[in-house]
C-alpha cells in the first residue's frame, strides 16, 4: 500500500564531472517522476518509499533508482555508471534499481515490497 512517497532527480555535469540535483523540485508521485525522465539522458533518483509489507510492518525503504534509457548515446552511459557506486555510497541507500523505461517506475512497489 503506497502512503506517499519523496523522491528526487539527480545528474552530472557533464563538463564538470559533478553530481548535482536536477532542479530544486522533490517529487510526492510515481507519475510526476515519469513524466520528468528525460527520454534519451540517464538520471539517478533517490527515492525513500513508505510501504506496508504483507505481514503488516511498515517499511521506508532508501534507494538508488539508476535510470539509464535504451536511447542513451555510449559517453553517457559510461559516464553514469562509473558514477553509480560512488553515488549509492555517498547518498548511502541500501539498494539499487536499474530502470530502462520510465513505465518501469510503476513496478517500483511490488520491487520494494518483495526486499527481506
Amino acid at each position: 500500500m503506497l502512503r506517499g512517497s519523496d523522491e528526487c532527480l539527480d545528474q552530472i555535469e557533464k563538463h564538470t564531472l559533478e553530481i548535482h540535483q536536477a532542479g530544486d523540485e522533490v517529487y510526492s508521485s510515481m507519475a510526476e517522476l515519469a513524466d520528468e525522465l528525460p527520454d534519451h539522458s540517464p538520471r539517478y533518483i533517490l527515492l525513500s518509499y513508505p510501504l506496508t509489507l504483507p505481514s503488516g510492518r511498515l517499511s521506508v525503504p532508501y534507494v538508488l533508482i539508476y535510470y539509464l534509457p535504451v536511447t542513451c548515446n555510449n559517453e553517457l552511459r559510461m559516464l553514469y555508471a562509473g558514477a553509480k557506486e560512488l553515488m549509492r555510497n555517498t547518498a548511502e541507500t541500501g539498494r539499487v534499481i536499474e530502470i530502462d523505461t520510465a513505465e518501469d517506475l510503476e513496478e517500483i512497489e511490488a520491487k520494494l515490497g518483495g526486499e527481506s
